[in-house]
């Protein structure tokens, strides 16, 4: 009897069914009637299939969209073809938050991992939050990005649990009041994650492309020369991204809020010259805070960069100087630092407040000096491709 979960049946269950049967004392019940009356539903200890590392939100597990527009489009497996008139659902955005797209899934199952594809074809972000449910009355919030900025591929992750319903509720848009999302993944997951007050604390670099991290501001040759992965190729003319000093910034969206305490830049280095610059990081772009000041400090090639844990979505780079023009230019950014990878760490040296260990690794062969190294004009606020040196 040990394993039946009396507080999982009703009152007329336990009352009409199980007492007359004598199986179990008259104070087990009561504890069990105790337990049903006091716990909240979701807290109750219930069943759930657990198929580790598989979507269970697809039409072969039984799963269907109950709630919200254009339902048939969530779970079609489709992530490709999208634009402003098909291939997402959606639900207009409500200040009393009941409004929202709601999953039933084929059976009660154990999840603690939801992948979404929040429409992203321009550059708006929206805010959202996650709850799951067993009777569609207790609703329990797994994640909550409410007062977050997000766009693109969003991978969350929380503690367990054992529902049948999960909504996903948007709660804010920064072009419209309609929240549109092209897909819907959940599962059980046995990769190990950490979280720190409910963000990801990520291991590996957030800040590329296939993460759908973007540079939106800054001036490039090429739009996301920042977050490529290449530490190699760069010379006077191209692999860097730049701002005008005193006008602007480097500005980096990351898909979703992390937790994080690391960043690593690598300053352009194919002359002697060294920069001076600060960092701020945001979760929403309105309010930001400072985690890096080397405003004076002459500093040059690669800087790793640690500091106190922040949330943050958006990372903004601001050059201060520059021993050889008015321009502030960077390399390659990843965040967190990946102090795995060997670098050659450059000026200043390492210390205990915001600097690494590293290693040794060669530098790009430095080219000879062809180019005017002032900028033609002034960069612009936002990434675009230039056909004059910005160096």
């Amino acid at each position: 009897m040990a394993a039946v979960r009396l507080p999982l049946m009703t009152l007329t269950e336990m009352l009409n069914v199980v007492r007359p049967s004598g199986l179990l004392s008259p104070d087990d019940l009561l504890d069990a009637i105790k337990t049903r009356s006091e716990s909240r539903n979701m807290d109750l200890n219930y069943r759930g299939m657990l198929i580790p590392e598989e979507n269970i939100a697809t039409m072969k597990y039984g799963a269907q969209v109950v709630k919200g527009e254009l339902k048939s489009a969530l779970l079609d497996g489709d992530t490709q073809n999208y634009d402003l008139d098909h291939g997402f659902s959606r639900h207009p955005i409500e200040e009393d938050g009941r409004a929202g797209i709601q999953v039933k899934l084929g059976q009660p199952s154990i999840i603690n991992h939801v992948r979404l594809l929040l429409w992203d074809r321009d550059s708006r972000s929206y805010s959202y939050h996650i709850e799951v449910s067993m009777d569609e009355l207790d609703w329990v919030r797994v994640v909550d990005h409410s007062k977050y900025l997000c766009r693109s591929w969003q991978n969350l992750y929380f503690t367990p649990r054992v529902c049948r319903y999960v909504r996903i509720v948007g709660t804010h848009n920064t072009v419209n009041k309609v929240f549109h999302l092209v897909a819907f993944e959940c599962m059980f997951t046995n990769r190990s994650f950490t979280l720190e007050n409910g963000l990801l604390v990520p291991g590996e670099n957030v800040a590329t492309i296939a993460s759908c991290a973007s540079v939106i501001e800054g001036v490039s040759r090429s739009r996301n020369a920042l977050l490529n992965g290449d530490t190699r190729n760069y010379d006077w003319d191209s692999g860097y991204t730049c701002h005008q000093l005193g006008s602007g910034a480097i500005v980096i969206q990351l898909a979703q809020p992390y937790s994080i305490s690391s960043l690593r830049l690598l300053l352009w280095d194919c002359d002697e010259r060294s920069y001076s610059y600060y960092i701020e990081v945001s979760s929403n772009q309105q309010q930001w805070t400072k985690v890096i000041d080397r405003t004076r400090v002459a500093c040059r090639s690669w800087q790793t960069l640690k500091f106190d844990k922040q949330p943050a979505s958006f990372i903004r780079i601001v050059g201060t100087h520059n021993t050889a023009n008015e321009v502030f230019h960077c390399v390659h950014f990843e965040c967190p630092a990946q102090l795995d990878t060997e670098v050659n760490e450059g000026s200043p040296g390492l210390d205990s407040s915001d600097s690494g260990t590293a290693s040794q690794q060669t530098r790009p062969q430095r080219p000879s000096r062809t180019h005017s190294l002032l900028p033609s004009q002034p960069p612009s606020s936002s990434s675009s491709s230039s056909s004059q040196s910005h160096l």
